[in-house]
């Protein structure tokens, strides 16, 4: 394994970096990178940004909103969370998203250093019950990177004002508020440490876990191409934000797997525009099944038949066609 040191704390530059990875290191090797950002939301590629965020907190604090390539919810980060990222060889048979087998090692990690933590639901890991670490995956040419948050100690108060979240997920999770259900690992932490101590311990441990690990730093030609890959991408309103889409009719369902939201501009019974939002994830570009709708007309029988041949679990998966059905004509 390769760990990759670094020591930026520019979100931007750091989700480009996963990116960069993703594009140009050799496909066989597998990476592991411990990153912090400052103060950030970091949302999922397919959501509706507008609709994540507090967006007069998010302003009036300085705080920085960044899309990654993964899908999922919207995060929030600050100097007192620490992010893990391993980039590996995907799997060629199988679809599935496997957090359990990148998860293992962080809570293997963590339980060694006293702390208890276990995986919780299809991509949380938590302590007591609550939440400290969310995870998401990114799966494209023959690469899966996941990337996940540990809490250590982050501000609560900060996470809780920034982030928006729907009445449904909340009553889906049986909970009051998201302060109510997450948690800094610090409490838990039998002696007293900084993050940054915190981190070392982290790494030392996956020493002991992972076969020998070889520490690299990014050139100086890396890092011109990951601040020209941020300038031209990560740091855009049309990548973080995008237009917000003018609708007709708008379609939600929160499944077991995650929310899907349908936003349709249907004129004449013609389906003229389509977008979707959520925090599904998907190996596909969603951005695929939009185009194919556009231009059928707004019943079962022509959108059945436009899917027909689509494996829809490739682009919300947990998904199949009946559901997506379903969901935009109910």
């Amino acid at each position: 394994m390769i760990y990759i040191i670094n020591d930026s704390q520019d979100p931007y530059f750091n989700l480009a970096s996963e990116e960069y990875i993703m594009n140009t290191f050799h496909v066989d090797e597998k990476y592991l990178m411990l990153w912090q950002n400052q103060p950030s939301i970091i949302i999922g590629k397919h959501q509706n940004t507008i609709e994540e965020i507090n967006n007069e907190f998010v302003q009036e604090n300085n705080i920085a909103v960044v899309r990654r390539l993964s899908g999922g919810g919207a995060v929030y980060h600050d100097l007192g969370n620490l992010n893990f990222t391993f980039i590996v060889k995907a799997s060629d048979n199988s679809l599935d998203f496997d957090f359990k087998k990148f998860t293992e090692p962080v809570i293997t990690a963590l339980n060694r250093m006293g702390i208890p933590a276990e995986f919780n639901s299809r991509n949380d890991l938590s302590i007591e019950g609550k939440k400290f670490s969310g995870n998401a995956q990114y799966i494209r040419k023959g690469k899966c990177l996941h990337h996940g948050t540990l809490l250590f100690n982050t501000n609560l108060d900060h996470l809780e004002m920034a982030l928006r979240v729907s009445s449904d997920k909340i009553e889906s999770k049986g909970i009051k508020s998201i302060r109510s259900r997450v948690t800094n690992i610090y409490p838990y932490i039998k002696k007293t440490c900084s993050i940054e101590e915190f981190k070392n311990l982290l790494y030392d441990q996956f020493c002991l876990i992972n076969e020998e690990i070889q520490s690299i730093y990014f050139s100086e030609n890396d890092i011109k191409k990951i601040e020209e890959l941020a300038n031209s991408k990560y740091r855009t309103w049309e990548w973080n934000y995008g237009e917000s889409p003018f609708f007709t009719i708008k379609k939600s369902h929160r499944f077991e797997f995650g929310k899907v939201e349908a936003w349709l501009d249907v004129n004449q019974g013609i389906i003229r525009q389509c977008k979707f939002y959520g925090d599904f994830f998907g190996r596909e570009d969603k951005a695929d099944i939009e185009k194919l709708l556009v231009g059928s007309r707004y019943e079962r029988n022509d959108i059945a038949f436009r899917l027909r041949n689509v494996q829809i679990g490739s682009y919300f998966h947990g998904l199949n066609t009946e559901q997506l059905i379903k969901l935009l004509i109910s």
